[in-house]
């Protein structure tokens, strides 16, 4: 059976005092895709939170990518989110420098040092999302789903177990959709990185068929069907 990367055990999600999710369980393995969906306000975001170690674990178990996240202090949080991925929706990049910059500052935030090893991991990295030859053009030069490859390609650079994908699709066109869920469907079988991405977007849900896991009433429903939406 595939590592755990995600493995999570009667977890009470807060937020400050207020109780968000209650007893959530989740096992999430190497090469896993998984849909995370549901209403706005059920606890989505607040459970990606937890999983990247903005929310702490009170109560339960959670560890991530082998972080005990119950035993995790701010001080270990950096050496957590070297292990992960993480894109956005607003692909939150650097406007006044070009991608290969962009990239290179998350390098330089994460421990890397040596301007060659950089530079061959940018390469790499652009290779993976179709961009090799863009790490020139400042993000306003590209479209909309080029910045989400590079954002895609930033979550890539240190190599992660887990992507978490926050509606990486909220603000593209349906074609740039399907190239985006492709390339995170490749990521996934190509390297065996686990993709655990909250979305809204049912008819790519419909299209990109994965586990899906919702967030209701205060609880989180594992192999959950959509069809009620």
């Amino acid at each position: 059976m595939q590592e755990s990367i995600i493995d999570i055990s009667r977890l009470n999600v807060y937020q400050g005092q207020n109780l968000i999710l209650q007893d959530v369980n989740l096992v999430v393995r190497k090469g896993e895709f998984v849909y995370l969906v549901g209403k706005t306000g059920t606890g989505k975001s607040s459970l990606l939170k937890t999983l990247y170690g903005d929310l702490p674990v009170k109560e339960g178990s959670c560890t991530v990518v082998g972080f005990d996240l119950r035993k995790m202090d701010w001080k270990k949080v950096p050496y957590l989110r070297r292990n992960l991925g993480v894109v956005f929706q607003d692909f939150q990049l650097l406007t006044d420098r070009n991608v290969n910059e962009n990239l290179k500052f998350v390098l330089r935030a994460t421990g890397w040092k040596e301007d060659r090893l950089m530079d061959e991991k940018i390469i790499d990295v652009l290779d993976k999302v179709g961009l090799k030859s863009k790490g020139f053009k400042m993000p306003f030069e590209l479209s909309g789903g080029e910045q989400q490859r590079v954002d895609i390609a930033r979550a890539l650079l240190n190599s992660p177990k887990l992507i978490l994908a926050d509606e990486p699709t909220g603000n593209l066109d349906p074609e740039t959709s399907d190239e985006i869920m492709n390339l995170l469907f490749n990521i996934c079988r190509d390297y065996g990185t686990a993709i655990v991405m909250a979305t809204h977007d049912y008819p790519v849900i419909n299209k990109f068929p994965a586990r899906v896991v919702k967030t209701e009433r205060g609880h989180v429903y594992d192999n959950a069907t959509i069809s009620t939406e």
